[in-house]
């Protein structure tokens, strides 16, 4: 073989490894593209679109003691139900509080274990978190979680694997309220949800700022009793994601989630 023949080689090598990295990136970044409206239109189950007269409530990044009563004491006296999308790191430390969301009449969800964009972390750790934070919810809740919720809302190839193999649906949203701002006011939020408050709409809220500006969750507080009235007075039922599409079912706890009482924040898992 001729020194430039070695040397075509080589550059075709480098080529097809580039390429081939390449491919292997865009695979893991494509389902990130449901973040977006034109594309999340054309999978309105993802979206979170349900049941015709029917509005879900979802909260994200609880539970947290400084808030979340607020919430469950005010949904109380509306007669509301809805589902709470929670952290594992923040059930771990308020696991009495996430009991008596479910006592309470409500639902919990997967948020993951902390609030990362899957985008962004080591591979494996998704995964590895995932099941982690499903774990302990079915521990804390007895029975298995069904809904799964990315932070940011932002879907990678390995959450969407690691959903499918914990038996979490993946669910975004068709409103939010932006109530995550400094700016947000019981008003504005109101304002940001006006134009989804429709049949089959899942509405986004937050009951903590552990990830967003401090006491930004008195906005979506604040909101919530207005929220709720123009649904009713619209002939909208709102309720807990488990009665937005009937036709999915919780299930008993599984035999997979156990949590791990060693696992580090920094620890490295692979798939």
């Amino acid at each position: 073989m001729t020194s430039r023949t070695t040397s075509l080689v080589t550059r075709g090598n480098a080529l097809g490894a580039v390429l081939g990295a390449a491919a292997l990136g865009f695979a893991h970044a494509a389902p990130a593209a449901t973040w977006l409206p034109p594309v999340r239109r054309l999978l309105p189950r993802l979206s979170g679109v349900g049941t015709d007269g029917h509005v879900a409530l979802t909260f994200d990044d609880g539970p947290d003691p400084r808030s979340t009563p607020r919430f469950l004491d005010e949904l109380d006296r509306l007669g509301c139900r809805a589902t709470f999308f929670v952290l594992g790191e923040m059930l771990e430390r308020h696991r009495a509080l996430g009991r008596r969301i479910v006592r309470d009449g409500h639902e919990l969800g997967v948020h993951g274990w902390r609030h990362r964009n899957a985008l962004t972390v080591l591979p494996g750790r998704t995964a590895a978190e995932l099941r982690r934070a499903a774990g302990l919810v079915a521990e804390v809740a007895g029975a298995a979680p069904v809904w799964y919720r990315p932070p940011y809302g932002v879907l990678s190839a390995e959450a969407v694997l690691a959903a499918r193999r914990a038996g979490l649906r993946p669910v975004l949203w068709t409103a939010w309220g932006r109530d995550w701002t400094r700016s947000a006011t019981p008003g504005s939020v109101l304002a940001a949800l006006a134009p989804g408050l429709r049949g089959g709409a899942t509405l986004l809220l937050h009951d903590s700022d552990c990830t967003s500006a401090p006491g930004s969750w008195r906005a979506a507080l604040g909101a919530l009793p207005a929220v709720v009235t123009a649904c009713r007075e619209a002939g909208l039922r709102v309720g807990p994601l488990r009665d937005h599409w009937p036709d999915v079912r919780q299930r008993r706890p599984p035999t997979f989630p156990t949590i791990n009482r060693n696992f580090r924040n920094d620890d490295r898992v692979a798939l």
